[in-house]
């Protein structure tokens, strides 16, 4: 018995190297798979950065829309008389004598009772 005891301890002490080996192999795979897919891993990262170059092309779109906004209500303060005239078409339909004005006729949606709305009524 005390043999194989020490068979044993003498094979466990040469596969040492190897169970070190093996054990880092699997260190270096369990962070590995942390990296790609952990809670903040690669995938994630990407995610992130996709939304936040999303995020900025949506703030630079509102930022062209507000400049052109101010441009304006800047030509409406400092009486611009195109910008005022422009806005008093637009709004408030003012024409200019000899002018001809056509309007485009909208036609009459269906308006049809819902026979199906009568017949739950009915019940």
């Amino acid at each position: 018995m005390n043999i194989r005891v020490r068979m044993a301890k003498g094979w466990l002490y040469g596969m040492r190297r190897v169970t070190a080996t093996v054990c880092l192999a699997l260190l270096a795979l369990f962070l590995g798979y942390k990296v790609v897919v952990g809670a903040n891993g690669m995938r994630v990262w990407q995610a992130k950065r996709a939304e936040a170059q999303r995020l900025q092309q949506e703030i630079d779109r509102m930022r062209a829309e507000q400049d052109a906004l101010q441009h304006r209500v800047d030509g409406l303060q400092s009486g611009d008389p195109a910008m005022i005239e422009k806005e008093a078409r637009e709004q408030l339909g003012y024409v200019k004598p000899g002018e001809v004005v056509l309007f485009e006729q909208k036609g009459r949606p269906d308006v049809k009772p819902p026979a199906l709305a009568d017949n739950i009524h009915r019940k």
